[in-house]
């Protein structure tokens, strides 16, 4: 049996069943050492006051299970808590279960925390948890094959029982995924909400929806009765306290009005400082910077029509691209970037693999020229889609067309408004050849959307799909990793639906008074105060 609790992660070894499943790396004493980024000195920790903070972009929604943007998520997660939570390191680890047992990564028991209440004042039963899941797993697009005819049964009040139609040593790391929370909501909320999502945000963290003045600014409360974990934070799990009474998300989609504000006190956090700020804040004595791992770069080729359908092209373009130059064009410091080969974010320790890496940033045009002869290319055009509304993406892909020129093809850009090109991207890949994205961190590969063949030119081979079930039904996490090193292997030497171009962080800034921030897959705002 596995057992899972808040303590750390313990292992009972039966005499005749051992089984060494997901969540093996996050032993005791990995908790013991970890210590969270940018953690604070010891001075007095001050309580009270009103947390501005201003964000780029509105979230469209709240409910955590039905989007997959990053506004939505580092937004609602001051009100919603999960089953299972991610530490630094991404390790799966306990939040609302005290505990979790499982003896074949097929049948799950978890055992909730006792006393916890609703920000309504309904203590949170084994019946709301039932119905949470239940909602997850209809309205969320990372479950993938492993939930698929799952079922949640509540046993007692405190205790639910998942069973899984196939083992899978993937399941928790799922259910803990930032991306689309596994959100416990009170049952009756979820009975009521309309098929557009809840419009009550009820959930059990540290702070409670007061208002949503749409446009202007999301307004939160600290909640008086919330019952934090007893334990050092680390990530996302571990102890959470409200230490300010007020937070306010205020939407400020001007670059320079969010420097601005963030300079004259206005705001105390921002969003998506504009690279070319950096030296001017971090000049600002008032003033912090914060660079957070954000997105792989990522540039996506047509795998279904047109010239990059045939791999020995898809080839030709990996082989001439030199990633260092690309990058540097979008994100000029390197301090903002880095060069990986991976399709996992290096940051997902389980996950993270230079399988494959032998061909990556080849930067070789003599031998791309060479290839293309080889092929007989006659000058066919290759359209590159792009867009200006994110300049780092369309810096990208300025740099991409005139490497891929040098070498002799007629690589030309198609410029759309963000909207526009994803729609194309996915509705008609008879307008495009390529195209410019970036992906945000996923936590499991199954959920990557560039070896899914329903993303804009998908994989066009079976044996990916095959591979994925493969790994979301593996006994033990090490035998999915191992999985996970071939297929990715495979898409570098034999498929090249994308080409990975290298990472890049996200900038954040606040001010000096502001104690205690800090970050994993996004700004986390409770154990944030306000020092005098």
């Amino acid at each position: 049996m596995r057992l899972i609790n808040r303590k750390g992660i313990l292992f009972l070894l039966l005499a005749s069943l051992l089984l060494v499943v997901a969540c093996s790396s996050n032993s005791s004493k990995d908790e013991d050492e970890s210590t969270n980024e940018n953690e604070e000195s010891d001075e007095e920790i001050t309580t009270g006051g009103i947390l501005n903070i201003a964000m780029d972009a509105p979230p469209p929604t709240l409910d955590q299970p039905i989007s997959t943007a990053a506004a939505a998520r580092d937004a609602s997660r001051l009100i919603f808590e999960s089953l299972v939570t991610t530490d630094l390191e991404y390790n799966p680890v306990p939040m609302l279960a005290e505990k979790i047992e499982t003896e074949d990564n097929q049948t799950y028991t978890f055992h909730l925390r006792q006393g916890v209440k609703f920000h309504n004042g309904k203590e949170m039963t084994a019946e709301d948890v039932v119905a949470s899941m239940n909602r997850w797993m209809e309205k969320s697009t990372i479950t993938g094959n492993i939930f698929t005819g799952a079922t949640w049964t509540a046993k007692d009040d405190h205790t639910v029982v998942l069973e899984l139609e196939v083992a899978s040593a993937l399941a928790l790391d799922t259910l803990a995924s930032s991306k689309q929370g596994a959100a416990i909501m009170p049952r009756e909320i979820i009975e009521s909400a309309p098929v557009e999502g809840v419009d009550e945000y009820i959930g059990t963290g540290p702070f409670k929806f007061v208002e949503w003045k749409q446009d202007q600014y999301i307004h939160y409360e600290k909640y008086e009765d919330y019952q934090p974990v007893d334990l050092e934070t680390n990530g996302l799990s571990g102890k959470r306290e409200a230490l300010v009474d007020e937070i306010y998300i205020h939407i400020v989609t001007d670059p320079s009005t969010r420097v601005t504000g963030l300079q004259t006190g206005e705001y105390d956090i921002a969003y998506g400082i504009p690279y070319d700020n950096y030296d001017q804040i971090q000049n600002d004595a008032n003033l912090e910077t914060i660079l957070e791992p954000g997105a792989n770069n990522l540039l996506g080729l047509n795998n279904v029509e047109g010239p990059a359908s045939d791999l020995k092209m898809r080839q030709v373009i990996n082989t001439a691209l030199d990633m260092d130059a690309i990058m540097m064009a979008a994100y000029p410091n390197k301090d903002f970037y880095w060069l990986d080969s991976g399709y996992m974010d290096v940051n997902i320790k389980n996950w993270a693999s230079t399988a494959g890496s032998e061909y990556y940033n080849q930067n070789d045009p003599e031998k791309a020229k060479q290839m293309l002869e080889e092929m007989g290319y006659d000058g066919e055009e290759f359209r590159i889609m792009a867009t200006r509304d994110y300049g780092q993406l369309y810096n990208l892909a300025v740099v991409i067309q005139e490497q891929l020129k040098q070498i002799g093809m007629n690589a030309t850009l198609e410029l759309y408004d963000w909207p526009t090109m994803l729609e194309l991207r996915d509705s008609d890949t008879s307008a495009w050849d390529a195209f410019i994205t970036a992906s945000t961190t996923v936590s499991t590969p199954p959920q990557l959307l560039a070896l899914s063949p329903t993303w804009g030119g998908g994989v066009n081979d079976d044996s990916v799909g095959e591979a994925i079930r493969a790994i979301e039904t593996a006994p033990t996490i090490e035998e999915a990793q191992k999985l996970w090193d071939d297929l990715q292997l495979y898409a570098w030497e034999e498929l090249l639906p994308v080409i990975p171009l290298g990472g890049n962080s996200t900038l954040y800034a606040h001010h000096e008074k502001v104690k205690g921030i800090t970050n994993n897959t996004g700004l986390i705002f409770w154990n944030v105060y306000i020092s005098e």
